[in-house]
């Protein structure tokens, strides 16, 4: 038997914490890695903190539940990754445990604040829980499937955290790298940061997190991968927001995607939003035909 979700988390949540410490402490010394092959520079960062961050969840995972399905984003480079019975998706509740050691890599070697470590607990077909931590604001934010989005601080357990509630967001829109095309389209309605061109290592631009935090009204990626940006969009759909492909239709399941990825992500706070993004995507798509 697989252990639950909610037994997941609170084990890993004390471990989480020591990693968050660990990343605060060391950014401003932190040391830049060879950069692994993508076709962005994002993708293609790589530091110090990943590689700790990761083995030390890795510890904590084959100690407390040696039989886990494990994935996590430096899997290749890891030295445990022999050591989890799989890194693939199970079947029905044989849960795949994934993890980002440092989603926005880049941003931490700039010296933002706005990266994160995230968790994700994977059924075969959809999520089934996500924490998500930001420890430069000693911050948290957690979902289980159909129970909605909490946050909470970091000095406090899960038990402590609260319903979170996006109030109000700005009329911003961010466009994932790959996707700078829909800029155009949307500036009537919305100040748009595209990550290919509006990208600075000295001014901060939000990441998707900032759907969480009211940064943002919405967003489009070109993909959604497990580890970071389909993890933060269950999280946004849990506290409210809209999450569908560019076509408008629902996420297919987890099992019928490849490469660890859903197709590319719409997430909007709103219905407004929502098809304003999907107007962008589709005169883009009759364009180029």
């Amino acid at each position: 038997m697989s252990p639950t979700p909610r037994l997941i988390l609170e084990t890993l949540f004390p471990y989480l914490k020591i990693a968050a410490a660990y990343a605060v402490e060391v950014q401003p010394k932190i040391a830049a890695r060879p950069s692994k092959e993508s076709d962005s520079f994002f993708g293609a960062a790589l530091s110090d903190a990943d590689l700790s961050i990761q083995t030390l969840v890795e510890v904590a995972l084959v100690g407390a539940f040696p039989d886990i399905r494990f994935y996590g984003e430096e899997y290749e480079q890891s030295y445990n990754t022999k050591y989890f019975r799989a890194i693939t998706l199970g079947e029905k509740d044989d849960y795949l445990v994934t993890l980002d050691p440092i989603d926005g890599t880049q941003f931490y070697l700039d010296g933002h604040s706005n990266y994160q470590i995230i968790v994700g607990v994977l059924n075969w077909d959809e999520f089934e829980a996500v924490i998500a931590i930001t420890p430069a604001q000693n911050t948290y934010c957690f979902a289980f499937r159909g129970q909605g989005c909490w946050q909470g601080t970091l000095d406090a357990g899960l038990a402590s955290g609260q319903p979170l509630k996006i109030a109000k967001t700005s009329p911003t829109i961010l466009l994932g790298w790959g996707m700078e095309a829909l800029a155009p389209k949307l500036k009537d309605h919305y100040t748009v940061i595209d990550v290919a061109t509006s990208y600075s290592d000295e001014v901060q631009i939000p990441n998707v997190n900032g759907m969480l935090s009211g940064d943002l009204a919405g967003a489009v990626t070109r993909a959604g991968k497990f580890i970071d940006s389909a993890a933060l969009a269950f999280l946004a759909q849990e506290a409210g927001c809209i999450v569908t492909t560019h076509t408008g239709a629902p996420l297919p399941p987890l099992h019928d995607c490849e490469d660890y990825s859903r197709p590319g992500l719409v997430i909007a706070a709103n219905v407004i939003v929502h098809q304003h993004l999907l107007e962008a995507i589709a005169s883009l798509s009759q364009a180029s035909t």
